[in-house]
């Protein structure tokens, strides 16, 4: 048996190198995938939808927030790989009482790199993640310049809610050179009136968690006629996987960026 400390500090013992993994988060999953892992990854959620192939062909295991632990048992891992913010804790501390649980605990671009690091680690992927990890700083050095903005990155509707301090969203939006209008940490709820207060310059409605679309758009518009109000794929915002390599080149095709 082989040890090893996840993102929340927690030893685990896995017989290495793990040949049945279970991954509990999409942007993981994809990571998982960048990572060559096609042959031990044997169960992921449904809403792990990248790569579109393995979210056709693998084996289901429930949501992020619910799982479908028969399912698992069934799959008798002997890796499964989770995250602190997107899991939830009963569902995980039942899981860790059968199978090796590894979590991530990723709040800003840094510990998301951290985490491609130990999870390439723990897969006996290591030179391929320090691969990745080289290619995410190289496109964030060809990142151009933004025109600095007080942005409200909002993630749900009814109530309306934002990412604040403390997010990998939050993270990001510093990486271009904004700042975040929302000071409050984590993602606090918000009245209308509190939007109005912000007063913000730039306003994004992610495509996730909640599908914003163009309605919302205009709903915002009419409460906050100057701001400049866009829809986004939260995906370069929010995954924190492998994916950080795409995010730079999607930043700059925004038309709102330039200076």
């Amino acid at each position: 048996m082989t040890s090893f400390t996840d993102q929340l500090s927690r030893k685990i013992e896995i017989q290495f190198q793990p040949k049945r993994i279970i991954s509990l988060v999409p942007s993981q999953t994809e990571l998982l995938y960048d990572l060559g892992l096609e042959e031990e990854v044997v169960g992921i959620t449904k809403f792990c939808i990248h790569p579109h192939q393995w979210f056709k062909e693998k084996e289901k295991v429930g949501g992020t927030k619910n799982f479908w632990l028969d399912t698992i048992d069934e799959l008798n891992p002997d890796l499964i790989i989770g995250n602190k913010e997107e899991n939830y804790e009963i569902g995980i501390a039942e899981l860790s009482r059968k199978y090796p649980v590894w979590m991530s605990d990723v709040s800003d671009v840094d510990s998301g790199l951290e985490m491609i690091r130990l999870v390439a680690q723990i897969t006996d992927r290591a030179e391929r993640g320090n691969e990745i990890i080289q290619s995410i700083n190289n496109a964030f050095e060809k990142l151009p310049t933004f025109k600095p903005q007080r942005v409200l990155y909002l993630i749900w509707h009814e109530p309306w809610m934002a990412a604040g301090k403390g997010t990998f969203i939050d993270s990001m939006i510093s990486k271009l050179g904004w700042i975040n209008a929302v000071e409050e940490f984590r993602y606090p709820a918000l009245a209308e009136e509190q939007l109005l207060e912000l007063n913000p310059d730039l306003v994004l409605l992610s495509s996730e968690p909640y599908p914003f679309k163009e309605d919302h758009l205009k709903s915002i518009i009419k409460f906050l006629p100057n701001a400049s109000v866009h829809l986004v794929d939260g995906e370069p915002f929010s995954w924190y996987g492998s994916r950080m390599i795409q995010a730079p080149a999607y930043f700059a095709t925004l038309p709102f960026r330039k200076l």
